[in-house]
């Protein structure tokens, strides 16, 4: 019962996912194709928000659940790491039509071809786990 606010954070990410038509695979054909500001809209207000929770992160006023600040260790970049590493996210993501973040709500919709993706990303990550070591970082 102590982490039901994250079974409710999850909903309400999957209603705004649903009504800004983020998980529409119509609406991401149009963002691949340049003809639409519709997904890039979403995204840049992703990031947005994203740098925002950041900030308040290391400034200390978000806080985790223990009532801890929040450390955010610095991350090496490589010079072509994020390329690369965009590069095959946006690959997948137009391949499978999702990003992980809609692939859940798809589920949600009653989307079983989207377990074939979800399944690919789970053992992805699996696979990740097991070579992590072996890779760069």
């Amino acid at each position: 019962m102590k982490n039901i606010k994250f079974l409710f954070a999850g909903v309400a990410f999957g209603i705004v996912m649903s009504k800004s038509q983020a998980i529409s695979w119509y609406r991401i054909f149009e963002m691949f194709k340049f003809q639409a500001f519709h997904m890039y809209g979403i995204i840049g207000s992703a990031v947005a928000v994203g740098l925002l929770i950041m900030f308040l992160f290391r400034r200390g006023y978000i806080k985790n659940s223990n009532g801890e600040k929040i450390v955010v260790p610095p991350k090496k970049t490589g010079k072509y790491r994020n390329i690369l590493g965009g590069i095959i996210f946006g690959f997948g993501w137009a391949l499978a039509g999702a990003c992980p973040g809609p692939m859940y709500t798809l589920v949600g919709f009653g989307s079983l071809t989207i377990l074939i993706v979800l399944f690919g990303a789970v053992l992805g990550a699996f696979c990740y786990h097991i070579l992590k070591r072996f890779l760069p970082h």
